[in-house]
């Protein structure tokens, strides 16, 4: 068994650097996310008491994203036609979806398929917002 006290003077004496280096060689070896390693580290950090820093708190990735349409732009026909393709609606659904205000047309999508749509929809004349 590995004696307890000795990792935790090693880890309070890290610089927030090497925590950082060592949280990405832990995920590595263990297969774990920075989700489930953060608490380990802040308990290592806590350890130090004042003297050792807790690490910087990483901003995690937005993964899903919204396309919203802010205004349909001259050729109306041609977006409810991208938005029929998009998502699967029938014509009648897919017309008063973008005839409402601000239409999100889709919801909880990856960032590739926001731009995808983003894209197929300013290219028929419509404003798009990702959020």
């Amino acid at each position: 068994m590995a004696n307890l006290d000795q990792i935790v003077q090693d880890l309070s004496a890290l610089t927030i650097l090497e925590a950082a280096d060592l949280k990405k060689r832990l995920e590595e070896a263990w297969g774990v996310t920075a989700a489930s390693a953060a608490p380990m580290m802040m308990a290592a950090a806590a350890g130090g008491g004042a003297a050792a820093a807790a690490p910087a708190e990483e901003v995690e990735e937005q993964t899903e994203f919204n396309v919203i349409m802010t205004d349909v732009g001259p050729k109306k026909i041609n977006v409810i036609k991208t938005v029929r393709a998009l998502t699967n609606l029938g014509l009648k659904e897919a017309k008063d979806l973008v005839e409402s205000a601000s239409p999100t047309v889709l919801e909880g999508v990856n960032k590739d398929a926001a731009a995808d749509a983003k894209a197929k929809l300013e290219a028929d004349g419509a404003k798009v917002e990702i959020k």
